[in-house]
């Protein structure tokens, strides 16, 4: 079994890892009835809740960078897959000389670390948005209604102190190499964000995770998941960047998309649907 899907984007090779995959439970989407998600599920003709956990790796101008490298074994045996997919694409943990965050959430980060806290590549810088940084790092924020994921800030501070002596800070339009920079994709995490790779006059937009659910909230982007941290700016960003990029007719992909994963957009109903890119 595959674990890669590579595609070219001008001088680059793009490579999606599917690292795991796992069904959600309806009862994590709280604010959309019962009966919606079954019907949105009946009219995408599937039967569950169905997501993947991937990673990407952009191999150009002498550079291999692995954009978030999933859930390793916390998700148990569907999941951490990573190091299978590096080694069928012929790349070694020592080989990647950048990493990307698009938020530090477990399923996103996790592979960057051993169970013991050790970094996972040797040779890596990490880029992360200061914003997420900030927000992990700071225990008084997982207290109260945020109390129960101070597990997932226990694993994030991990993977910053791991990497700590090769942090680097970003922002909205940060570049983390030439063509490739963040976008600001606000309320799932606080810092949470996609980029966007342009290379040889193609570009392939990463819009991290805005849709965690693809049968659920490409149909229906008001959907809203219970993992956004807050998911009426989670909604605005989902809707905003799913009309640019479907105005832009741009090949995009994100965190917990199906394969096939690159993908652009046709309008339909109060939505949209995934068209296979090329």
């Amino acid at each position: 079994m595959s674990r890669t899907i590579t595609q070219t984007i001008g001088d680059a090779q793009v490579s999606i890892i599917t690292d795991g995959a796992t069904t959600f439970t309806p009862d994590l989407f709280p604010e959309t009835d019962a009966a919606q998600i079954g019907a949105l599920l009946a009219e995408a003709g599937v039967e569950q809740i169905e997501t993947n956990f991937n990673a990407v790796l952009i191999r150009m101008n002498g550079r291999t960078i692995l954009a978030d490298a999933g859930p390793r074994d916390l998700f148990g045996p569907t999941c951490g897959h990573l190091a299978e997919g590096l080694a069928e694409l012929g790349v070694a943990p020592e080989d990647v000389d950048t990493l990307v965050a698009t938020h530090l959430h477990p399923d996103h980060v996790a592979g960057m670390i051993t169970a013991d806290g050790a970094a996972v590549f040797p040779n890596a810088t990490l880029h992360v948005t200061d914003a997420d940084r900030a927000f992990w790092s700071d225990d008084a924020h997982f207290q109260r209604a945020l109390s129960g994921i101070a597990d997932w800030a226990k694993l994030a501070q991990a993977v910053l102190a791991a990497y700590d002596d090769r942090l680097v800070m970003a922002r909205d339009g940060s570049e983390v190499a030439p063509g490739l920079s963040f976008m600001d994709l606000p309320g799932h995490t606080p810092g949470h964000a996609g980029w966007r790779l342009e290379s040889g006059g193609e570009t392939l937009i990463h819009a991290g995770d805005i849709i965690h659910a693809p049968a659920l909230q490409l149909a229906d982007p008001d959907v809203a998941i219970s993992f956004d941290i807050d998911m009426n700016t989670a909604r605005d960003t989902r809707r905003h960047l799913l009309e640019e990029i479907y105005a832009d007719r741009a090949l995009f992909t994100g965190g917990h998309f199906l394969s096939p994963a690159f993908n652009r957009l046709k309008r339909e109903g109060i939505g949209f649907k995934l068209v296979p890119g090329v």
